[in-house]
């Protein structure tokens, strides 16, 4: 459970009075270290590795939290106390002189300590309490963002980059082939974000191909996913940004050609079933933009 861990050991920081005093830019920079040495990918030997490295995520969620922390390190508070406590009671009493005087440490010993469980419980209460809030309002944030997809359409046309819309070139779509080696939102959404901060994953499917909207937080991120991922060898992702950034280097340009030159280099990205599709829908925009100029 979630209470009886102690987050910061699990990011590989001190705890305690130390850990309470850690600013939140250190705690960042050793969660990045310890999301790299857990990364499944550098872990396909260890069937515990997804597992782990959920757990870290979930430390790194709480202690980021202020208020959740805040409440995280008052339950450790209350632990060193009674530990504290039980140790000074433990020690005073193997020096008590008579029964009497043992009978009255104990009653006020067990007092404090009933207390400090009272006060224990009361702490891990709250605490569980805002692990919940934070686990709905990751949910909520992304039933949001896919409620906006599916109003959209899904589609290249009604996603628009105007006012209140998604920003299609920070958008990736990603295809692949129902049968093989199958990717959930979470497994598409550590595969992209080696190239950068992972907004959302929104996964559609039909009964030949399945796909993804994948939202990076930036438009380098999609230049470099583009290029560089290509799933598993058994059932390759055919990635392609939703909305091609067009050339801004030559503005005499037609269309026809901005459109072969913001394209071309991402062909050879391509891989598996997906290319001819592609290929094939890139020949008739080609053709409608050189109808357009006659």
């Amino acid at each position: 459970m979630e209470v009886e861990v102690d987050h910061y050991e699990i990011l590989g920081l001190a705890s305690g009075e130390e850990g309470a005093k850690l600013t939140e830019k250190e705690i960042s920079k050793a969660y990045k270290s310890k999301a790299l040495e857990l990364h499944p990918d550098k872990r396909p030997d260890d069937p515990n590795a997804h597992s782990n490295f959920q757990k870290l995520k979930s430390s790194y969620e709480i202690l980021k939290d202020d208020k959740a922390r805040k409440l995280f390190d008052d339950l450790l508070r209350i632990k060193r106390d009674h530990q504290v406590r039980r140790s000074q009671y433990d020690s005073k009493r193997r020096k008590m002189m008579s029964d009497l005087e043992e009978r009255e440490r104990a009653a006020l010993a067990s007092d404090s300590i009933e207390k400090a469980r009272e006060e224990e419980a009361r702490i891990a209460k709250k605490l569980k309490e805002e692990i919940a809030r934070i686990r709905a309002m990751h949910a909520k944030k992304a039933a949001t963002a896919a409620s906006k997809v599916e109003t959209s359409g899904m589609g290249t046309e009604s996603m628009g980059s105007g006012e209140g819309g998604l920003d299609k070139e920070r958008v990736l779509k990603v295809s692949w082939e129902r049968g093989g080696e199958d990717y959930n939102a979470q497994r598409l959404r550590e595969l992209f974000e080696k190239f950068g901060d992972v907004e959302d994953v929104v996964i559609k499917g039909s009964k030949k191909r399945r796909s993804a909207l994948v939202v990076m937080a930036s438009k380098d991120a999609v230049i470099a996913a583009t290029r560089s991922v290509s799933g598993d060898l058994s059932n390759p992702l055919l990635v392609l940004p939703l909305q091609p950034a067009m050339t801004a280097e030559f503005p005499s340009a037609s269309p026809t050609k901005q459109f072969a030159e913001s394209n071309g280099p991402k062909l050879n990205n391509l891989v598996g079933a997906g290319y001819q599709a592609f290929e094939d829908s890139v020949l008739k925009k080609l053709q409608k933009a050189a109808e357009k100029q006659k």
